[in-house]
């Protein structure tokens, strides 16, 4: 490719050249578990899918290019890809952690890594100087999301890069609800950007993956050994529907944050509803950081509160037609949840309270759907 081609072109075109062998214009599903090679002891570009497969690996140059990193390893899951960053860590290491934090990332440092000796700090990312008086001399690594799951909170990358490295740490972010459509990290300094699969990349609730991009060459070469050692990887069927997805992301991105910013402005009206979370509002704190990082949009992600009882609020969640009451997000269908009992329910309660994670909190997906239909849905849903 043109090394000014644009991102929309680029998700339909790197990693899906034409066949050579065939002159197909959509590359083959390599299944192959193993690899023939020239002679003992001498090793082709493929030995073993574990590995790597050509399926793999084309999806994988596909979000490198989107990413503008090196590389990046595509892995069976969201939290196996966040699995594998924590693997590098010791006992006795440090994690300072958004305070905004996917219920699942929080299960795996305070549930799991927790087992290893490595110790953990949730902090509001919003706040450098928070994240810098958080760190010590064993932190070795900062986690945050570029837009947080799910109060919807935008930290300053740029800023946050520059404490990490001052004080020899590493940071990740998982860019899962931003997208590279929005906003690509690594530009702004991250050295690790993680993505659920499942979610934007795919597109249409129908594959489960992760993935993790980084522009240093070491850095990646560390993940790759410790995810082949591990072996979670993802399998080829997958990688060719995360593949198939990337090539409608920009324009599925876009509309569908469209639509969320005219959702989040009608609820910020509406009597019943007492605060609305969407980046794309004048009244998210974050708002003029949103506009000066991001491109084509705020997201397609928004919270809102009802002043009402956990009970009640699942009620209205329950009472949607469009907007299937399920877990996951980012597809082309609309999706709706409560966090408090769903997405958000390993927190251990007094972090569900410290950290604004309330009974009326219900959180949105929005899909390709119209607003219209969205609207009307919701409105009925919740009186």
């Amino acid at each position: 490719m043109k090394s000014g081609d644009t991102f929309r072109t680029r998700a339909i075109h790197v990693g899906n050249e034409v066949d050579p062998a065939t002159g197909a214009i959509i590359p083959p599903v390599h299944f192959a578990s193993t690899f023939q090679q020239p002679a003992a002891g001498e090793w082709g570009k493929f030995d073993y899918s574990r590995s790597g497969n050509p399926t793999r690996s084309q999806m994988q140059n596909t979000l490198a290019s989107l990413e503008g990193g090196v590389g990046a390893l595509a892995f069976s899951s969201g939290m196996a890809a966040i699995h594998c960053v924590t693997m590098m860590l010791k006992s006795g290491d440090h994690v300072v952690a958004g305070c905004d934090l996917y219920g699942g990332a929080y299960r795996l440092l305070h549930k799991v890594c927790s087992r290893s000796g490595v110790d953990v700090t949730l902090v509001d990312m919003t706040d450098p100087s928070a994240v810098a008086a958080a760190m010590n001399e064993n932190t070795k690594l900062v986690w945050a999301e570029t837009i947080g799951n799910p109060r919807m909170s935008i930290p300053n990358l740029r800023e946050l890069a520059k404490v990490a490295h001052a004080k020899g740490a590493r940071i990740g972010v998982d860019n899962t609800f931003g997208t590279p459509v929005l906003i690509r990290p690594l530009e702004h300094g991250i050295d690790i950007v993680m993505h659920s699969a499942t979610k934007y990349l795919g597109g249409h609730s129908d594959c489960l993956g992760g993935t993790l991009s980084v522009s240093d060459q070491n850095l990646l070469d560390e993940l790759y050994f410790l995810q082949n050692a591990t072996g979670a990887v993802l399998d080829p069927l997958t990688c060719f529907l995360v593949s198939r997805g990337m090539k409608t992301l920009d324009l599925r991105v876009r509309a569908q944050s469209e639509t969320a910013l005219s959702l989040a402005n009608w609820l910020e009206a509406h009597p019943r509803v007492s605060n609305v979370l969407y980046p794309g509002l004048k009244s998210h704190p974050q708002h003029q950081l949103a506009n000066e990082c991001f491109e084509g949009g705020y997201g397609a992600m928004l919270t809102f509160e009802l002043d009402d009882t956990l009970d009640r609020t699942a009620a209205a969640c329950g009472a949607t037609r469009l907007f299937r009451l399920a877990v996951s997000l980012g597809a082309v269908e609309s999706l709706i949840e409560q966090p408090a009992t769903m997405s958000h329910a390993s927190y251990d309660p007094v972090d569900r309270a410290r950290f604004g994670i309330t009974d009326g909190l219900i959180r949105l997906s929005v899909g390709l759907e119209s607003f219209e239909d969205l609207q009307a849905d919701l409105d009925q849903a919740i009186g």
